[in-house]
This record gives C-alpha cells, structure tokens and sequence, in this order.
C-alpha cells in the first residue's frame, strides 16, 4: 500500500522487477523490501526448519529478508535498491555447492584525522564539529542515506518540498547540510566489518574493500530493536516498529493495511500515529506499561520542563490515535501470532507485574502485519571488540559503555556516543556526538573556540537537560523486562538457526554454564544476526541456571566479521 507524507511526491521513474518470474511494478525510490511489501509478498527466505521468513528488522542486522538477486544469493532486501529488471527470489535454507568466482575488489587505505561510524544524530554532530574545528574527517555509513533511524530521510528519488516536511525531517536535512557545509568525507553503503585496532579497521562497499587507519575514531553504530519471542513471532508480515517506519519514512509504503502495535515505549505510539495518518488502520496499540500513576505525573512535569517541545508531540500522537479510535491497551502485549504462512491474526493479552500473560484476558485482532517495538539494544561489536569496557544495566537489559560525558571511553582514541553506548535517545545521542567530535578535535590539538566553544556549550546543556528527560520518560514507561515470559518451549528463540526455547533450556539444563558453551550445544548465536536477537534470552537463561549475574562478558563474544561478508572481502587481493 502505497501512502504519502506531506512534502514528498513520488517523482520516481516507475520500474518493473521479476519475483520468481512474477512482473511486479515498483517506485524508482524502492528498496527491494519495500517493493516486495507493497506488491502484497511477505516472505523473502526459508529458514532450516522450512518456515517462511520476511521483513523484520528492516536495518540490515537481522538477515531475515535475504533473497537471491540476479543469482547472487543473501542480498538483503531492505537495503538493495531496486533496478529496472532484476530478478528475485527466495533465498533458500542451503544452496548446492558450486564453484563461483570470487571477485576481487580494489582496496583503498584511508588515514584521516578522525573516523565516525554511523551516520544517525550522533554521529553526523561529530563529524561536523571535528570537521568544523579543521580536521579532516571521515564518516562511515551502512546505509544509502545518511540519517540513521531517527533522522531517516526519504529515497533521492522522491521529490521533496522541504517547507511542508515535518520537525524531524527537517532537523536531519539542516544537520546533513552541516556535515556537507564542514567538508567531511562520506562513504554511504560501506559496512565496517573488522576492527583489530583503533587505527586498524576494514570495510567494504560494493566494489572496493577500505583499510581506514584514523587518528581519532567516534563509534556512533546507534542501536537495534530488541527481540521478545512469543509464538508465531517468525511469521512473514511480523516487524520491528523501526522497520515500519522505515517503510513509511523512507520509501513511502505501509507495513500492511490492518496493523497491530505492541511492545514498550513511545516510538510505538509515534509509529501507531504516522500509519493512522498515513490512511492505515491500527487496530489497537497495546503497551507493556501501566496506566500513568502519580509517580508518572510527576515524571512528566519534569519532562516537560526539560523539553516542552517533545511532550507536545507526544499529546499529539495520542490525540490522532483518539482520534481514530484506536484502543490503546495498557499492561497488554502480544502474545501469539496466527496464521501459517504469513500473520493474519494477532492475540494479546494483560500481563501481571512479572509480564507474564494474564489468562482469560486474550483478545484476537484480524491483521495483515504486526509491528514490535520492545526496546533497544546498542550496537556495540566494535566497541567490545576494541576492549571498550561496558557495564551491564540491570534495569533495561542491555550492556552501557563506561565513559565520560563526551563520549570518551576506556580505550585511548576511542569515543562511543549515541545508542551505541547506551539507550538514551536522539537528542542526547546529537549532543554527546557534539562533545565527542570537539573533545577528539582538542586532542589533537586543534582549536575549539569561538563560535564552535559556543556550539559545544550549548550541546552540553542540551545534553543535561535531556538526560532529566529520558529519566522521566523512563519513569513513565516502566514495565517489566520481558525475556522469555511469553515463549513456549516450541517457540523459535534463535531466528537464524531455528532453535527453539526448548532446546536452548535443554541445552543448559546439560550443562552448558555460558553463552559460548550454549552455542556449541545448540547452534543459537550461529546465524547471520551473530547472536544480536537471541542474546538476551541465553544470557537470562544461563544466569538464571547457574546463579551468577549477567555482566559485559555473559553474552557472545564479538569477532569479525561483525556481519556477513563474500569471501572476496576478507581474502587477500590475489588470492583463491
């Protein structure tokens, strides 16, 4: 279902590609993802077990939506641009072995004064205030776009009149512009997949391969969403809500056409806004925290006094959703997804103060997706992989770098800001990437003053005063930390491998007392996410057995490649 936002017109040339020799039209401004969902076609790969498998992440971490493009198979759909004429399929579970050739990219070495990786909120105000205080800088995007999550931009292809966008477009375009305006380098569609030192990382493109070998290196990776298995969750038309938005924000195309949102957290509602106004029926919002009480309350003064502007937004969300009547269900998640190859029904349920499914309380919705928002994760690999030393916050779930204010962190020349080093949301991401970019221009000497001192004054401000916001905002939305509450023991827990809660808690009730020992047992963690989505519950669960608590080492250990490369990437130039 195609949708639009006000000052984005599909100008696109329209093309046609092959789905299994199926015509389907798409925008010139598709992903392959998008293309595929709007044409009404879920699944994209065949998992071991011989389930379909869709869309779900819609950020390149999860791998679910690999298919085989023009014969080259585990392209990512949500990150490959369509081409007039090319050929999808399915990607299947294993391929024949064959000889293919190996093709040998050029390598280039880079050694700029200061390398960022990531180009969401805090990472393009690194970039542009290193760049600003006269180094040279470069940044390092996975993605097409720069913007990240938060700042998502829509496709080149789409003709855009910038006076009619909303707030958060405009924010990013005006911050792109100043990383264009400060001169830095950019490499979009680059993902680094090695780094052996801060000055030693290798990345690759389409058709080269980068040695970069910075001076000063920013780790601005932001974060995914978290997983929460309950069953039926690997069914094709389940997404993250960051995937909807991506649908919606960059590529103007609706998750689906009756759209159940469930899980933790005030994207959830932004994103239950955005497809009400997009013409997309929600059928209900249902939200693991309580109703607001008296502690609430007082949250939410103090976050209206730290930013009255993102409150108003929040008011507004809830208002469109009144006003089209979608129930918002408090203390209520998903707890089961039906309908065999692809989701068409969604039942949730009340949960008790442990986020376990009150019975009795089910409630069945007819839909045609589902999208999950349960929280974050950062993106943390390279960090870890460096020696950056985290602590793991027992409250949210998820590891935090230890670091100053700015960012700096326990390995010298190393900054880590945003998501990356802990859930804090965009404006605190964007301020610290300010501090950060400044404090790695000062240790090298360059002068931060003038104008730029002002600028990073202002950023430490807006950094104060938006941290006493996400304390509040956290107060607001307490709720229990699901994990494996709303799993059965033939519920999928490790979606790359296939294997279910059963196995994982037989595999631990054998003996296997880690994550590593774990993996080995039962192959969770083996798959193309690495372990990102599965983690969480093996770590709970091998605590939980052994007694011990989780800390930055219970999970799997990061090592390259972070992600998925040809064998092209990773050999020598020359060799077979």
């Amino acid at each position: 279902m195609r949708v639009r936002s006000d000052g984005i017109e599909d100008g696109a040339p329209q093309v046609e590609l092959h789905h299994e020799g199926r015509p389907v039209a798409a925008s010139g401004a598709d992903t392959v993802a998008s293309a595929l969902t709007d044409a009404g076609i879920r699944a994209c790969r065949t998992a071991v077990d011989g389930s379909a498998r869709g869309l779900f992440c819609g950020m390149g971490v999860c791998g679910e939506c690999a298919v085989v493009v023009d014969d080259r198979p585990g392209r990512l759909a949500c990150l490959t641009p369509v081409r007039e004429g090319m050929r999808v399929a399915p990607q299947p579970a294993a391929r024949p072995l064959a000889e293919e050739a190996v093709e040998e990219l050029e390598e280039v070495e880079l050694r700029p004064d200061v390398l960022v990786l990531g180009a969401g909120p805090a990472g393009l105000a690194a970039a542009a205030t290193a760049a600003e205080a006269g180094l040279r800088v470069l940044l390092v995007e996975e993605r097409a776009k720069l913007g990240g999550q938060y700042y998502k931009q829509p496709a080149t292809a789409f003709t855009v009149d910038e006076g009619s966008l909303d707030g958060q477009y405009r924010q990013g375009r005006a911050l792109i512009r100043r990383v264009q305006r400060a001169g830095v380098e950019v490499l979009t569609g680059v993902r680094v997949w090695g780094a052996f030192a801060p000055d030693h990382l290798l990345a690759a493109g389409e058709d080269r391969r980068w040695v970069l070998r910075p001076r000063r290196l920013v780790i601005a990776t932001g974060a995914f969403e978290r997983a929460v298995p309950f069953p039926g969750w690997t069914l094709p038309g389940i997404m993250t809500t960051g995937a909807a938005q991506t649908l919606v924000r960059a590529q103007q195309v609706a998750p689906g056409t009756r759209v159940l949102v469930s899980g933790n957290g005030p994207l959830n509602l932004q994103v239950a806004a955005d497809l009400v106004r997009a013409g997309v029926t929600v059928v209900a919002l249902a939200e693991v925290a309580a109703l607001p009480g008296p502690r609430a309350v007082r949250a939410g003064l103090r976050m209206l006094r730290s930013a009255p502007d993102l409150v108003r937004d929040g008011i507004g969300y809830a208002a469109t959703l009144a006003r089209a009547r979608v129930p918002v269900l408090t203390s209520t998640a998903i707890v089961r997804a039906e309908g065999g190859d692809e989701v068409r029904r969604a039942v949730v349920a009340r949960l008790d103060g442990e986020g376990r499914a009150v019975p009795g309380t089910e409630r069945t919705f007819e839909v045609d997706a589902v999208c999950l928002g349960f929280g974050f994760l950062p993106s943390n690999e390279i960090a870890r992989s460096l020696g950056c030393r985290h602590r793991y916050d027992a409250g949210t779930g998820a590891l935090a770098v230890e670091c100053g204010p700015d960012g700096r962190s326990s390995v010298d020349g190393v900054w880590v800001v945003g998501d990356a080093g802990g859930i804090a949301g965009a404006r605190v991401a964007e301020a610290r990437g300010a501090l950060a970019g400044a404090a790695a221009a000062a240790d090298l000497g360059a002068a931060v003053g003038g104008g730029l001192a002002e600028a990073v004054g202002q950023a430490e401000r807006l950094r104060r005063r938006n941290e006493a916001f996400q304390s509040g905002l956290a107060t607001v939305f307490r709720a229990p930390l699901l994990v494996d509450q709303l799993a059965e023991a033939d519920t999928t827990a490790c979606r790359c491998e296939s294997v279910t809660l059963g196995e994982i808690a037989a595999g631990v009730a054998g003996g296997a007392g880690s994550a590593g020992a774990l993996k080995r047992a039962t192959r969770a963690g083996m798959g193309r996410c690495q372990g990102r989505y599965c983690t969480p519950l093996v770590t709970h669960l091998v605590a939980r057995s052994t007694g011990t608590t989780v800390d930055e080492y219970a999970g799997f250990a990061p090592q390259a490649p972070f992600k998925p490369v040809e064998i092209g990437v990773v050999a020598e130039p020359g060799a077979r």
